[in-house]
């Protein structure tokens, strides 16, 4: 860019307003950084089998209501995902199947390791979001149980199950672009 001294006042305008916008450019990467950083995520359990048996159409960040011993134990890293799923039952979203064990040091304040947990969400996301999955025959699947910002999260997908020649065909894309992939690497 040339910048030209001899300029009158408009011109002087518009030259301020284009550096403006590239330091605001500039500056807005800086925060963008810092937001990822402060946003202080930590995952605790994920269910990769979900994304190998289910087509996740869309996902939905839901929080979670747990009892003391219950966060203790996930702060220890200990869950499971697998076999759980999502289930409406009068007008509220519940998690069904989910496995924390039993943290150690609550003795008798202990609870039970597969009780149904109440997923927080706004009634216009539970009409959007999970009724949608009741209508049109789609399931509800935990994908990610994870602590955002000190608290316990469960990314929530609205998924359709693959069949067995979808899952052929994901294969056979994930070799054909490993086959390119290692036969770009030869020619380097």
């Amino acid at each position: 860019m040339r910048i030209d001294l001899n300029f009158d006042f408009a011109g002087g305008l518009v030259l301020m307003r284009k550096l403006g916008n590239i330091f605001a450019l500039m500056g807005s990467s800086k925060k963008k950084k810092a937001e990822s950083k402060s946003s202080n995520e930590r995952v605790v359990s994920e269910n990769r089998r979900a994304r190998h048996d289910y087509i996740v159409l869309d996902s939905l960040e839901c929080g979670v209501v747990l009892v003391g011993s219950e966060v203790k134990s996930l702060r220890n890293g200990t869950a499971s995902l697998s076999d759980s799923y999502g289930k409406v039952k009068q007008g509220e979203v519940w998690l069904v199947g989910c496995d924390i064990p039993e943290y150690i040091e609550a003795n008798r304040f202990n609870h039970k390791p597969k009780r149904d947990r109440k997923l927080l969400l706004h009634n216009r996301e539970i009409a959007k979001f999970a009724m949608r999955a009741y209508e049109k025959g789609l399931t509800l699947i935990p994908l990610k149980l994870y602590f955002k910002n000190g608290k316990a999260k469960v990314l929530m997908g609205l998924c359709k199950g693959k069949q067995e020649f979808d899952k052929r065909a994901e294969k056979k894309k994930a070799e054909v672009a490993k086959t390119i992939r290692l036969s770009m690497m030869k020619r380097k």
